[in-house]
Formats: structure tokens, C-alpha cells, sequence
């Protein structure tokens, strides 16, 4: 049975979106810097470039080869993992340009922290993910008394600083 094109367009975008995050990898037709004509694609990244395809012998060699590493990245996912990668390829187009930009400047203060910073904040978001949505509820809800007291301590703090009366009357 045929793909909808919606998933072949969205199978491109993952494409896109992998490109700038897989790592570089040395390409046969070009040792991964020249141009590489349509016709040299496999068939499977022609299927997965195809939105490219009237054009991609005009697209900057740069380009191709991002576009080929989302396209290898791609083929040697499971079938899950393109199924989630499709479904946030939708999420991502779905967002209105400002939501997209605030992304990526949480993505780019991530990368700013030091590695064991990223390393901890990944272990927290495995965790939270294989919680269930009763572990997760209960999460939110420590998070948000934890942050609504962190509030109320520093405006305590910042008062009796201050040299005013704290709730004692003292």
C-alpha cells in the first residue's frame, strides 16, 4: 500500500531536523563534500528526499549532505523510532514562529550547560517520561509547591534584608 505524501513530507522534514543534530559522516559519491547528483541516490533516500527532488541537483552541496545525513539517520531508525520522529516533526511545524524560536533558545542555553549539568537534566527527563501520569501529576505538583516556597522565602528574605518585621512581630 502507498504512504500518504504527508508522510513522506513529514519523513523529509525528520530528515531536515536529524541533519543538523546527526553526526558527520564520510559520503560514497564524494567523500561528503561534493555535489551529488539525484540519480546517485539510493532508492530508499530518493523515498525519503522525494519533496527534493526537481530540485536537489541545484541545492548547495552543504545542503545535500545535511540532507543526507537526516536521510541516513532515517533509514537506520526502527519503525517506532520514525514514528516518533514524525510525530514531532508535526509537533515542530505546528508551532507558531515565536514557540519555535523560545525552542531554540532553550536548546541552545542546554548546550551552554556544563556536560554533568546535561547529563543530570537527561536522566530526569528519562525519568519523568517512563513515569506514569499519576507519578507525573505528583511531580508537577512538588515542582510547584517547591517553586511557589522558593518565591515566598525570597521575598522573606529579600524583607528582612530590609530591616522591616518578619511575621514574628520581632
Amino acid at each position: 500500500m502507498r504512504r500518504p505524501p504527508t508522510r513522506l513530507w513529514l519523513a523529509a522534514c525528520a530528515a531536515l531536523l536529524l541533519a543538523g543534530t546527526a553526526p558527520a559522516i564520510a559520503d560514497d559519491a564524494g567523500q561528503g563534500r561534493g555535489r551529488v547528483q539525484w540519480q546517485q541516490l539510493t532508492p530508499e533516500q530518493q523515498q525519503v528526499l522525494g519533496q527534493f527532488r526537481g530540485r536537489w541537483n541545484d541545492l548547495p552541496p552543504e545542503q545535500q549532505q545535511a540532507l543526507l545525513r537526516g536521510a541516513r539517520r532515517w533509514e537506520s531508525m526502527t519503525p517506532e523510532q520514525r514514528e516518533q520522529t514524525s510525530e514531532r516533526a508535526e509537533q515542530w511545524q505546528n508551532l507558531s514562529p515565536e514557540q519555535r524560536q523560545q525552542v531554540r533558545e532553550r536548546a541552545e542555553r542546554f548546550r551552554q550547560l556544563p556536560p554533568e549539568e546535561q547529563e543530570r537534566l537527561r536522566q530526569e527527563y528519562r525519568r519523568y517520561r517512563e513515569a506514569t501520569p499519576e507519578q507525573r501529576e505528583q511531580a508537577r505538583e512538588r515542582r510547584d509547591e517547591q517553586r511557589s516556597g522558593d518565591h515566598r522565602g525570597q521575598g522573606r528574605d529579600k524583607q528582612d534584608k530590609g530591616g522591616k518585621k518578619d511575621k514574628g512581630g520581632r
